[in-house]
C-alpha cells in the first residue's frame, strides 16, 4: 500500500447524496433486468471511511436498483496477492475485486475470467482521461480505476526561499543547484524512507521515465524486458544524483510513513525541504506534524527532465486503485456499478477519504488543498502515464526489482545489478 486511509465519519448526508448518485449514474433497471442480481464485491478497504464509503455505495445501489444486491467483502490489501490468483484458478470468484492494472492484470486475463469491459465502458471511459489505460490490456478495458495517483515532489515553500530558491527546478541539473543551496542553507535537501525500499524505486523509476522513449517504456514493461540501454542509464543517472547526498542522514533505517522521524515527518515538521511521493503526502504528513499551516506551507512539481533523455516531460509515474469484474458476473449490471463509482457524488466520498486523486476530475471541487487541485489538473494534461514498475510487471519481477533498487540505495549494487534481477527473475 501507498497510499494511508484515516478514519472519519460519514455523515447521513453523505448518504443520502449516494443514493441520489446512484439514481442518476450507474445500470438502469432495463439494463440490470427483472431478474435478481447478487455481485459479491472485494476490495481493501477493511477500516476506517473508504470502508463506510463503499458500503453507503452498495446500498444506495439497491436502492436505485432493488433487483441488484451487492455484497460487500473487505479483504485484506496483503492478501490479494494470493487469493486473487486463487479464486481466478477456481469455480468461484467474486464478482467484482481490487484491481491495480498493469503487469498484475495483464497476468490475470488468461485465465478466462476477467471480463472485457470495452463495450461497456466505452460511452464513458473517456471521463477518465488517459489515466484508463492503466488498466487496459491490448487496448481493451479489464478493469476501471475509481481514483489515481500521480508522483511528483512535494517541497517547503519556506525552506526554498530560506535558501534563495525563487521557483522549483524543472531540470535535474536545476535540482543539483538546489541542492547545493539547501546545503548552505544548512537544511536538508531531501527526504526518503529508504527503510521500506518501495520509495527507493521511484527514483531509479523516474530517471528511467525521463532517459526512455514512451514507445520503449510500453515494450519494455510488455516484453518484462530492460534490455535497452535507456534504464542502464537511468541508474547511472542515479548514481551521479546520489553522489551530492541529497538525502538525510540515515535515510536507509528511516520509514517513509510512521511517526515524526519518518521521512514525510521530517518535510512536514520543516526538517527536510523535499520530497519525491505520491499525492497521498500531504495527508500523511499531516498527523505528524503539528503544524496548522502545513498545506499553505506545501507546493509541489513535477520530477525534472534529464538533459539529452528520450522521455517526454509529460510523462508522469503514477497508478491508482480500481476494480475489475468477473466473467460469471451479471453483464451490464457489474460494468454499470463501477460506472456508478466514477460518478462525481461517489468520487467526492472517495476523495474525503484521503485514498488519492478523483479518477474522474468532474470531482476535482472536493479537493480543499491548492496543490493537490494543481497535482490533478497536471494528471489530466500529461501524455502518457507509466504505471510503477513493480505493478506493471508480474507481481514476482517487480518485488525483484525493488529490491535490486533497494540494495542499490544501500551501496550493494550497480546500475547493471538492477537490469539483471529482471532479467533472472522474468526467466524463471
Amino acid at each position: 500500500m501507498r497510499s494511508v486511509r484515516r478514519c472519519a465519519a460519514i455523515s447521513l448526508a453523505a448518504t443520502a447524496a449516494l443514493t441520489l448518485a446512484a439514481c442518476g449514474g450507474g445500470g438502469s433497471a432495463s439494463s440490470t433486468g427483472s431478474a435478481h442480481v447478487t455481485l459479491t464485491w472485494w476490495n481493501n478497504a477493511t477500516a476506517g471511511t473508504l470502508k463506510n464509503v463503499w458500503q453507503q455505495a452498495a446500498t444506495a445501489f439497491h436502492q436505485a436498483h432493488p433487483n441488484v444486491t451487492i455484497q460487500v467483502e473487505p479483504i485484506q490489501n496483503e492478501a490479494f496477492t494470493t487469493k486473487v490468483p486463487a479464486a481466478l484458478a477456481g469455480n468461484d470468484p467474486p464478482d467484482i475485486y481490487q484491481q491495480w492494472g498493469g503487469g498484475q492484470e495483464a497476468t490475470q486475463v488468461p485465465s478466462g475470467k476477467v471480463t472485457d469491459l470495452s463495450k461497456y465502458t466505452s460511452s464513458w471511459i473517456g471521463e477518465i482521461g488517459t489515466a484508463a489505460q492503466g488498466w487496459q490490456v491490448d487496448g481493451k478495458q479489464y478493469g476501471v480505476p475509481y481514483d489515481l495517483h500521480t508522483v511528483g515532489f512535494w517541497y517547503r515553500k519556506d525552506l526554498f526561499t530560506k535558501a534563495g530558491i525563487a521557483s522549483p527546478p524543472a531540470t535535474i541539473t536545476a535540482l543539483d543547484a538546489d541542492v547545493t543551496k539547501l546545503k548552505a542553507a544548512h537544511i536538508v535537501p531531501i527526504a526518503v524512507g529508504s527503510k521500506d525500499k518501495w520509495p527507493d524505486a521511484f527514483w531509479w523509476e523516474y530517471f528511467a521515465v525521463r532517459e526512455c522513449s514512451t514507445a520503449t517504456l510500453k515494450s519494455a514493461m510488455k516484453a518484462v524486458n530492460l534490455s535497452n540501454p535507456c534504464f542502464l542509464k537511468a541508474g547511472r543517472d542515479l548514481t551521479s544524483f546520489m553522489n551530492t547526498k541529497p538525502f538525510q542522514t540515515g535515510f536507509l533505517g528511516t520509514a517513509a510513513q510512521v511517526g515524526a522521524g519518518s521521512s514525510a515527518g521530517l518535510v512536514g515538521n520543516g526538517q527536510a525541504a523535499m520530497e519525491l511521493q505520491g499525492d497521498w503526502d500531504p495527508g500523511v504528513m499531516a498527523p505528524l506534524t503539528s503544524d496548522k499551516n502545513l498545506n499553505a506551507q506545501l507546493g509541489w512539481f513535477p520530477f525534472p527532465t534529464v538533459s539529452g533523455g528520450a522521455g517526454a516531460a509529460t510523462t508522469v509515474l503514477g497508478g491508482g486503485d480500481g476494480f475489475s469484474c468477473t466473467t460469471g458476473a451479471a453483464e451490464p449490471t457489474c460494468a454499470d456499478f463501477l460506472k456508478y463509482l466514477d460518478t462525481p457524488a461517489v468520487q467526492a466520498k472517495v476523495v474525503s477519504s484521503d485514498v488519492g486523486l478523483p479518477a474522474n476530475s468532474a470531482a476535482a471541487s472536493a479537493l480543499t488543498m491548492p496543490a493537490l487541485k494543481q497535482v490533478l489538473q497536471y494528471s489530466h494534461s500529461v501524455t502518457y502515464i507509466q504505471t510503477y514498475f513493480d505493478t506493471a510487471f508480474p507481481t514476482s519481477v517487480g518485488q525483484a526489482l525493488d529490491a535490486a533498487i533497494a540494495d542499490f540505495f544501500a551501496g550493494q549494487g550497480t546500475p547493471q545489478s538492477i537490469i539483471a534481477a529482471v532479467k533472472a527473475s522474468a526467466s524463471q
